[in-house]
């Protein structure tokens, strides 16, 4: 069986759903798109446009909220054991309270896995550089080196003022 231009179109964009973000807010160039995702070849740029179209006019459109929360810097973060007082702990790694040079920004609140993503964006574009990140019940925790705390901080607070619907 052979795969539609359109199926085709979809499948490419799971592989990249930045574009499906862009497609969501109305500023993607379909043809330079359609040229990215390698669809409908050199003869068929055009088609491939089309179905690209299409397929943003089924999306829903962008928007974003703001998300109630409380934002603090734990300084002096460090690797602990897994458990005891440790604010954050993955696959037996934890980060916790003691004379680390790690920071971490802690927000509790409306928190979720889209802010986490809003917030792990915002830190790829501002050059943050994560040691460790999770979202779990109502806290969201990035650990930072401790020079990137401040930085760290607004990106937190901006991508929490807009995170994605």
């Amino acid at each position: 069986m052979t795969e539609t231009l359109a199926e085709s179109a979809r499948a490419a964009l799971r592989d990249h759903p930045f574009l499906v973000t862009a497609l969501r807010a109305g500023v993607v160039n379909h043809a330079a798109a359609a040229r990215f995702l390698g669809l409908g070849g050199e003869d068929d740029v055009e088609a491939a446009a089309t179905a690209l179209r299409r397929y943003a006019d089924d999306l829903d459109g962008y928007g974003t909220e703001a998300r109630d929360v409380r934002v603090t810097v734990e300084s002096g973060l460090g690797r602990t054991d897994a458990g005891g007082d440790a604010l954050l702990t993955v696959n037996g790694v934890g980060f916790g309270a003691g004379e680390g040079t790690l920071t971490g920004v802690l927000a509790v609140g409306d928190v979720d896995a889209a802010a986490l993503g809003a917030v792990l964006d915002r830190f790829d574009v501002s050059d943050v550089a994560v040691e460790a990140a999770g979202v779990a019940g109502d806290g969201l925790l990035v650990v930072v080196a401790r020079r990137d705390g401040p930085d760290a901080l607004r990106a937190v607070e901006a991508a929490l003022d807009d995170v994605p619907t």
